[in-house]
C-alpha cells in the first residue's frame, strides 16, 4: 500500500535506508543520556531506576 503511494523506487530506496536510521538513532540517544543529566533519564528504566534510591 505504501508502495502505491510513494512509488516502487523511492519505496526500495527508503527500506535500504532503515538500518542506518536506527543505528544513528540509537547513537543519538545514547548520547543525549550521556550529555545531560544521565539520573533524570535513567529513571525511568526499571532496572537502573531501583539501583540508585535516595534515602530521603
Amino acid at each position: 500500500m505504501l508502495g502505491k503511494m510513494i512509488g516502487q523506487k523511492y519505496f526500495s530506496i527508503a527500506r535500504t535506508w532503515v538500518p542506518t536510521l536506527a543505528v544513528w538513532g540509537s547513537v543519538g540517544g545514547v548520547a543525549l543520556v550521556h550529555f545531560t543529566d544521565w539520573r533524570l533519564i535513567l529513571d525511568y528504566v526499571p532496572y537502573v531506576s531501583g539501583k540508585f534510591k535516595n534515602d530521603d
